[in-house]
């Protein structure tokens, strides 16, 4: 493991952090655009006054804090491998390049302390899922994390109500960042309910009380897409059936499939949804970062 200077310091003197993934990077979003967010993104974090510590791993070494010169090598290298967290010590032993999900961040940033990661979207119960039993780790990871998650809900290609209803089963308090409504990535709204705080101290407090109560698991906070940004559901919704229909016609499965169908869904939306991607992945970031000045100042 290689942690980065300023991380190190940044743990050893308990410094606001967040752990941002490498997904995004090398699977989520198309070269040059993919490097440029993920150093948009680390800004954001500064902007606010908390540490980045973008996590991947490269020839078999888990790198807490990512360069930038290591960010462009995730960008550029083909072949990457996804990681969620089952895959890391095959990719550590065999010293390849990995790009953490939303399970794989979330176990190592919480193996070294950072109490803060901020996301797109997590994973979830696939459509279909009675069929298929696509469920994303990410869920079962969260349930096991002492971790605060920021993100803009689950990825629209999911089964939303069934993600919802899993993350109860396993125990992680879902609580929507000045909203009621569960968001759905793209779009706010989904008409799903869930808990409601309104700035990142009470956030910081809820965090608090539940590891006082000895409650261990994440949180995971769901934070709606800017509305200036957002897209309408019945667009969305248009874009994943096709991109559904032809992810089943050639037999996508697996890990495969989240990558297909994000990147379909950019190319049927002719670049819409890839700039609303781009812009709620900062959202979340600034949120984090406020969450993680809140912890540190209590």
């Amino acid at each position: 493991m290689k942690i980065n200077n300023e991380i190190l310091d940044a743990i050893n003197t308990g410094r606001p952090i967040v752990a941002l993934e490498s997904t995004i990077i090398a699977q989520g979003m198309p070269y040059p655009k993919n490097i440029q967010i993920a150093l948009a993104v680390e800004e954001e974090v500064r902007k606010i006054g908390a540490v980045p510590a973008t996590i991947g791993i490269i020839n078999g070494k888990i790198i807490i804090g990512m360069t930038q010169e290591e960010i462009h090598h995730l960008g550029h290298t083909k072949d990457v491998l996804k990681l969620s967290t089952r895959e890391i010590p095959f990719c550590i032993a065999e010293k390849k390049d990995g790009a953490t999900t939303v399970s794989a961040t979330s176990y190592i940033a919480e193996l070294v302390g950072i109490r803060v990661f901020a996301t797109g979207g997590i994973g979830g119960v696939h459509r279909n899922a009675e069929h298929t039993f696509d469920i994303s780790r990410d869920l079962d990871e969260l349930a096991v994390r002492n971790i605060i998650v920021v993100s803009a809900g689950a990825k629209s290609i999911l089964d939303l109500e069934k993600t919802l209803e899993y993350l109860e089963t396993r125990g992680v308090l879902v609580v929507g960042f000045k909203t009621n409504e569960f968001p759905a990535f793209y779009t706010r709204k989904s008409e799903l309910t869930i808990p409601q705080a309104n700035s990142a101290k009470e956030i910081a407090n809820i965090y608090n009380t539940k590891i006082s109560l000895g409650i261990f698991s994440s949180i995971l906070v769901a934070n709606p897409i800017q509305e200036e940004y957002e897209i309408p559901k019945d667009k969305v919704d248009r874009w994943i059936d096709i991109a559904g229909s032809e992810s089943q016609e050639r037999g996508i499965k697996g890990k495969k499939v989240t990558p297909f169908l994000l990147s379909r869904i950019v190319e049927l939306s002719k670049g819409e949804a890839l700039e609303a991607n781009c812009e709620l992945v900062k959202n979340n970031a600034r949120v984090a970062a406020e969450i993680a000045k809140a912890l540190h100042d209590n």
